[in-house]
């Protein structure tokens, strides 16, 4: 099994070499251009994953191992770094934040060893940067208040008990309704930037990843909003036609199909 990974490996790594060398559109791209598909490919691993689709997974984490690849190899020819310095850098990384396999640590739990190696990349990162600041700016928001949650919980600043955080969700409830009766909507639109981040904590207190969590939601919406466009055509009408009491009756009927 070893030999066959090290010869995968060693074949997609002479594969890149020749795409850099002879293929016009390898040769022209860099670090910037390749940033955007580099994103596009990290959700469509995102959705294979949430579908839990097998060989969609397989086929995205190629697609991803190629950019990690790419990277490398520009990388390289910058006299940057190169991908065996990637590996061992990330080997490195893993053997010290999991000293309780190669070191004298002791972590019984997957909490315990969460919380291990918040306090270990705390301690590797600049200390300018402080607790949040190894959260990529660029991650969607409701993912970085997820983290950003989780960091400052490592911390100790978190509910004593998870059931505490319904008592937040609800006083920024109440800020939202009181807001909504102004007419500023700068101040309602941060009312309700508190409200989601004090949900997104109640999926992290719950073990609920609020994003798979609105995806699922998401999808069941389109679904049953599709069954009620075909049984609108079904009566020779256009949805938009139709009362919303009628509507209503096609989205109940779309719910008892799930059943």
């Amino acid at each position: 099994m070893e030999d066959k990974r090290l010869a995968a490996t060693a074949r997609l790594l002479e594969i890149m070499d020749t795409l850099r060398r002879e293929c016009p559109w390898d040769r022209e791209q860099t670090f910037d251009s390749l940033r955007s598909n580099t994103i596009e490919e990290t959700y469509e691993l995102a959705d294979a994953l949430l579908d839990h689709n097998m060989e969609g997974i397989k086929e995205e984490l190629g697609d991803l191992l190629l950019h990690v690849v790419f990277y490398s190899k520009l990388g390289e020819e910058q006299q940057a770094f190169d991908y065996a310095q990637v590996v061992d850098a990330l080997c490195d990384k893993l053997i010290y934040r999991h000293p309780h396999i190669y070191g004298d640590i002791h972590a019984a739990t997957p909490a315990a060893v969460k919380e291990n190696w918040e306090a270990l990349k705390l301690r590797k990162k600049n200390r300018k940067s402080g607790t949040l600041g190894g959260v990529p700016r660029s991650l969607p928001a409701m993912v970085k208040a997820f983290r950003i949650g989780e960091k400052a919980a490592a911390t100790g600043f978190d509910w004593e008990k998870r059931e505490d955080v319904w008592a937040k969700v609800k006083e920024e409830l109440g800020e939202v309704e009181a807001e909504m009766a102004g007419t500023d909507r700068e101040r309602l639109e941060g009312e309700f930037g508190d409200l989601f981040f004090a949900l997104i904590n109640a999926c992290r207190l719950y073990g609920v990843d609020p994003e798979a969590a609105l995806e699922r939601t998401n999808k069941k919406f389109i679904r049953r909003f599709n069954y009620m466009e075909e049984r609108a055509v079904s009566e020779g009408h256009s949805l938009h036609e139709l009362p919303l009491g009628r509507m209503e009756e096609f989205w109940q009927e779309a719910k008892r199909t799930e059943k």
